[in-house]
């Protein structure tokens, strides 16, 4: 059987290799064939997902909600203790020291990632900045949001937690973070299509079994995709709690 599997474009570049060695541990462990499917941004992951059923994706917060809710995916697994925090970083120069420094009309840079959007306009609330009142500065990428920042084409820049701490360290030294969340309970997961029937068991323990005692030498494929911790098992009902809370922020 061969099944394709799509991961979300918004992980650091440094991991792009170990979604590669993933793919192949599970198909050796799974007996399936896997074939995987990297989009460059959201527009291309909307294309991929629109054109064809795809197996197993690895899904943003807010892409997995619509996925389980429209269109039936299942949840497989998450990384353990792995949240999707979002940062809020100016230039080190800027004036802002605080959310509340922000001022009406400021420019904000942002990719095409809506848990990001969703959870940073919760932060800038104590600075009174609704969406309209903000001058927003699309980037392709988290390292064009930060160039944004330092070139002075934006006031501040809405990054993932891992993203922005995943820049050099040269980088981070000209940014300065203003306030990071802590929500804990929202972050990627991994879907897979009610198609895949007898093969969900398989891959899910091919999953959970990842650096475990039998299984040390994967915490090198673990390392290489930035979840040292493994992953974890998702229930319906966790992936429920995380698709109200999103509910939440779109209120």
């Amino acid at each position: 059987m061969s099944c394709t599997f799509l991961v979300a474009p918004d992980f650091a570049p440094e991991y792009f290799g170990g979604w590669y060695l993933l793919s192949t541990v599970l198909q050796r462990r799974a007996g399936i064939g896997l074939r995987l499917l990297m989009p460059a941004d959201a527009a291309e992951q909307r294309q991929l997902l629109d054109d064809s059923v795809v197996d197993l994706v690895y899904a943003s917060p807010f892409d997995a909600s619509a996925l389980i809710r429209e269109r039936g995916y299942l949840p497989l697994a998450r990384p353990r203790g792995h949240a999707d925090e979002v940062v809020i970083a100016t230039a080190a120069e800027a004036p802002a020291r605080c959310v509340e420094d922000l001022p009406y009309g400021c420019r904000i840079a942002l990719t095409a990632n809506q848990d990001v959007r969703l959870i940073g306009l919760r932060l800038l609330e104590p600075a009174d900045l609704e969406p309209e009142r903000i001058a927003w500065r699309p980037a392709s990428s988290y390292a064009a949001v930060a160039r944004l920042l330092l070139e002075g084409e934006a006031d501040a820049g809405l990054f993932l937690a891992t993203a922005y701490h995943g820049l050099s360290r040269l980088t981070r030294a000209r940014l300065r973070p203003l306030v990071e969340s802590a929500l804990c309970d929202i972050g990627h997961v991994l879907l897979a299509h009610p198609r895949l029937g007898q093969q969900l068991p398989v891959l899910r323990d091919a999953l959970l079994t990842l650096g475990d005692a039998a299984h040390r030498d994967d915490q090198a494929v673990l390392d290489a995709l930035g979840l040292e911790r493994g992953f974890e098992a998702m229930a319906a009902e966790d992936a429920e709690f995380m698709i109200d809370l999103i509910d939440t922020l779109l209120d």
